[in-house]
């Protein structure tokens, strides 16, 4: 149990450290260079991360091996997003065959192109009464690319209730990261349900791991 207590808190870890990095950011416009920097810093600081972590997935050398696509605000996309009041918990699967809980908690319309879609925001059972993580949100998709540039088991992307301001919302695909499962195994890793499955190419965020993964 303490493992795995472990691996969610360092996974969620990853996704939200560096997240504050851009959040003076409001309007994408015209701050193209500012962006890219500030992506470029997410993921060094996701690197680091791994690094300093002795119980990490990867080791400091496999660090060398994490792709991503470049740093594209094009993928920075507002969302309307609604919230679903008092929603139970339900089962998620994972790659082990075990079972986590999470509750659907908002769902985010967003266009990309003349294309609508829709992501469902989810909060675990495990973090909802602890007050360091009570606020976050979990938001994990499948794209398209999947076993091709990207994880076939599909990303994550992190969130916080915070970052849902009077009906508008952003998710940053430069920042969807993989999955423990992309790296080693022995892990429980949450597929994502099929609401957030989404017919499109996500050509952002993080892509296969490009070094040997562990057993």
């Amino acid at each position: 149990m303490k493992k795995h207590i472990f691996i969610l808190f360092f996974s969620i870890s990853l996704g939200l450290n560096a997240q504050q990095t851009c959040i003076q950011f409001q309007q994408k416009e015209a701050m193209s260079a500012k962006y890219d920097s500030c992506i470029r810093e997410h993921r060094n600081n996701y690197k680091l991360d791994f690094i300093k972590e002795e119980r990490s997935p990867i080791t400091k050398a496999d660090t060398g091996f994490l792709r991503f696509f470049e740093p594209d605000s094009d993928w920075w996309l507002e969302a309307d997003y609604e919230i679903l009041e008092q929603a139970d918990f339900i089962d998620f699967a994972t790659s082990s065959g075990k079972i986590k809980k999470y509750r659907p908690y908002a769902i985010l319309h967003f266009k990309k192109g003349s294309q609508q879609f829709n992501l469902t925001a989810y909060q675990s059972e495990q973090l909802i009464n602890n007050p360091a993580y009570a606020d976050y949100l979990f938001l994990p998709f499948t794209d398209l690319s999947n076993g091709d540039e990207t994880y076939g088991g599909g990303r994550y992307i992190d969130l916080r209730i915070g970052d849902l301001v009077e009906g508008k919302a952003r998710i940053d695909f430069n920042k969807a990261y993989n999955p423990y499962c992309a790296y080693s195994g022995g892990y429980s890793c949450p597929v994502p349900p099929m609401d957030n499955r989404l017919k499109i190419i996500i050509s952002a965020g993080e892509k296969n791991f490009a070094g040997k993964k562990h057993d």
